[in-house]
């Protein structure tokens, strides 16, 4: 924590020659990511934080780091003894940072922040509130004064996702996208997101943990593509692929120039969500500013056949190696040798061994007892447990392949379960099952199905504090948007061809944590004289703990459900599988009437 006192008191040395009163520090980036090159994390470095969600501020005197259930308990951990206090978003006792900040500073005080980190819808908002408060708000880069050692930004080479696995050409995409821009009355249309960069040009790389994106900006206009991105990262292939598309390169930083080099009469249509300020700044003042949801946000949502073809393929790889580790794990746990760190290499091995693996989709969730409870926990090899044969395990990973994006929870019983664990884990299932069997009509909100996945823990007085769905990219984010199933109002629809999560969970803060996820498609369900009806079809493959199932609460169809997945899985793995492979999954699809009999 030594450091953390060093680096918290070097900035605020700056900070009073800059005459402000506070700074605040998102763990984003310039291009509103989720995981972010080593270069931009700058609330890692001042806090020792690492959780994806979470802000520090530091005042003069005192600082705060606010951030939501998922970290509660890793944030107490890291927080532990740095002198900033953790702020736990959505309880009735923890203020929001606008309120803190204004019990803080007086009026007339300043708050400073770096404008590349935060969205232009988010600063307009912090800079009104604080405004009422009395407080100014400025754009200025404390920490490219204190952090002196910062890493370089990523200039890895990056290569062209091939239309067989993307479905459809960049100039095509460009093609959708100036219809959408037309619609938009937009003449320039400027992107920033990283994600949404990557599937308009068809281009994939590694330049951040996870996620298969090229760290560039663009611009497209009624005739121009431009993409903008470090010289150092071309090939001679991409040079060649990007100009057969129609897309010109420029340097990562000409983006400045580009927009200050608009047209005033130019109509510019930004995603204000993702935009971020410092850009917002150099377009020019007479532009007229067209601020909605990015149109290839919502193009890329809709999975086309080739993507779907693609994730079916996916899930059959990522069963197939679940199978080969989870038989592994249960034929070795009884070693001792094992932690919740250890085992992560043994996973990545059966997944790098399907082919067109490119690596994880995010940081495996491995949760032993207590620790399965943190809902994004990661262990390292000091806070590993070593996993026993007792206990529930949660597991939580997914992998990255050519084909489509993975993600999958399942919770095991390592030894025999009690009845507590037996109801939690029911209880979570009841509610996965409720919302894979949904039938809804077109036009619903994923806030509307929320309660089906919560209801039987509702029932209990039990909550989850995360959401229930979130999209999935096609080997891209794990994480997409903009459809979601969760509490929060969305407005967005669900709609065919949308791929996303289900995974609701239970977790008992000290013992265990529970989480069921599948991965579901919206596909037609039936037409009728009152409207067409939407579906989820579940696409992961790989059994559910039929031991941890209280069959006393269960329903005749919610055992149905369970057997005809099973089948399912086992159908389509077993002629994969060797024979004792086979005969270890067949035992674990065995229909739920065994579990009686």
């Amino acid at each position: 924590m030594k450091q953390i006192h060093e680096r918290i008191a070097t900035l605020r040395v700056a900070m009073k020659k800059a005459g402000v009163s506070a700074c605040i520090i998102p763990g984003t980036d310039p291009h509103a990511s989720e995981y972010i090159a080593e270069c931009w994390k700058e609330r890692v470095w001042i806090s020792g934080f690492t959780g994806s969600a979470g802000t520090a501020v530091v005042g003069l005197n005192r600082a705060g780091l606010w951030t939501d259930s998922r970290y509660f308990l890793q944030g107490g951990e890291q927080l532990a003894g740095s002198g900033i206090d953790l702020m736990k978003q959505g309880l009735p006792e923890t203020p929001d940072m606008i309120t803190w900040l204004s019990t803080e500073l007086k009026p007339g005080e300043r708050v400073g922040v770096n404008a590349q980190m935060f969205s232009v819808n988010g600063y307009a908002s912090m800079k009104a509130d604080l405004k009422n408060a009395g407080i100014e708000l400025i754009s200025i880069d404390l920490l490219a004064e204190v952090w002196t050692d910062r890493p370089a930004m990523p200039l890895n080479p990056f290569f062209v996702f091939e239309t067989k696995y993307a479905g459809r050409k960049a100039s095509e995409k460009l093609t959708l996208l100036r219809a959408e821009m037309k619609k938009a009355r937009a003449n320039v249309f400027v992107m920033s997101a990283l994600d949404d960069i990557a599937w308009l040009f068809n281009i994939r790389g590694n330049d951040v943990d996870y996620n298969p994106v090229v760290i560039a900006y663009a611009t497209v206009d009624e005739n121009n593509a431009t993409l903008f991105v470090a010289p150092e990262k071309l090939t001679a292939q991409t040079k060649s692929y990007l100009e057969n598309e129609g897309v010109t390169v420029s340097d990562y930083l000409n983006i400045y120039d580009s927009l200050n080099g608009i047209s005033p009469s130019k109509a510019v249509l930004i995603d204000g969500a993702k935009f971020n300020q410092s850009l917002f700044e150099a377009i020019p003042a007479g532009c007229v500013i067209r601020n909605s949801m990015s149109p290839v946000f919502k193009l890329k949502s809709i999975k086309n056949e080739t993507e779907i073809a693609g994730y079916r393929r996916a899930m059959v790889k990522d069963g197939v190696a679940l199978t080969r580790f989870f038989k592994w794990l249960e034929e070795n746990v009884s070693a001792g040798e094992l932690t919740e760190y250890s085992i992560n290499k043994k996973l990545y091995e059966f997944r790098s061994q399907q082919e067109n693996f490119i690596g994880e989709s995010f940081g495996t969730i491995a949760g032993y007892g207590a620790h399965g409870a943190i809902v994004h926990y990661s262990a390292t090899e000091e806070s590993a447990s070593a996993l026993k044969p007792e206990g529930v395990f949660l597991l939580d990973s997914g992998g990255q392949y050519l084909d489509g994006t993975t993600d999958i929870t399942r919770t095991i019983s390592l030894g025999k379960p009690t009845e507590d664990q037996k109801r939690d884990f029911t209880l979570v299932l009841k509610g996965h099952i409720a919302l894979s069997t949904a039938v809804f009509p077109t036009g619903t909100r994923g806030s509307q199905l929320d309660i089906l996945a919560r209801k039987a823990m509702w029932d209990l007085g039990i909550n989850y504090g995360h959401g229930t769905g979130h999209g999935v990219g096609h080997f891209l984010n794990v994480h997409e948007g903009p459809q979601s199933i969760r509490m929060d109002e969305n407005p967005v629809t669900l709609q065919l061809g949308m791929f996303m999560s289900n995974e609701p969970g239970l977790y008992r803060t000290n013992q265990y944590g529970i989480r069921t996820e599948n991965l579901i498609l919206v596909v037609p369900a039936m037409k009728t004289e009152f409207g067409e009806y939407l579906k989820f079809e579940t696409l992961t493959l790989f059994p559910i703990d039929r031991n941890l199932i209280d069959i006393i609460m269960i329903t005749e169809e919610e055992e149905a459900w369970i057997d005809q997945y099973h089948k399912k899985v086992y159908d389509n793995l077993s002629p994969l599988l060797n024979e004792e492979e086979k005969l270890w999954l067949q035992e674990k699809c065995k229909p739920i009437y065994d579990l009686i009999f």
